[in-house]
């Protein structure tokens, strides 16, 4: 069975930081380049940073020099490291694998 399960989110403040984890069952996770998405209130589910099978990331303009992408092949996980936190990027956060179903995201919500 095909899962992807979010974990790590919570409430922080401006300029905090927050890992959020990934734990991917059921696919060839290290064939698999892998992205993390969020979804604000009222918005619609935006891309926010990507790594490929090989390790190469990248990211969303408004995350970038903030967020950090990477992956551990061994225990099928991808995470994404956020720092310097801003109310704007308050929303709920997915992973997610190419033709793989949604997981139920982990919720961020970074108080002013």
């Amino acid at each position: 069975q095909v899962q992807l399960v979010e974990s790590g989110g919570g409430l922080v403040q401006s300029g905090g930081s927050l890992r959020l984890s990934c734990a991917v069952s059921g696919i060839m996770f290290r064939a698999y380049a892998m992205y993390w998405y969020r979804q604000a209130p009222g918005k619609q589910r935006e891309w926010t940073a990507s790594i490929t099978s090989s390790g190469l990331t990248t990211y969303a303009d408004s995350v970038k020099g903030r967020f950090i992408i990477f992956r551990d092949n061994v225990k099928n996980m991808v995470s994404l490291q956020m720092n310097n936190l801003k109310p704007e990027n308050t929303a709920v956060y997915y992973c997610n694998a190419p033709d793989v179903p949604w997981g139920q995201g982990t919720q961020v919500t970074v108080s002013s």
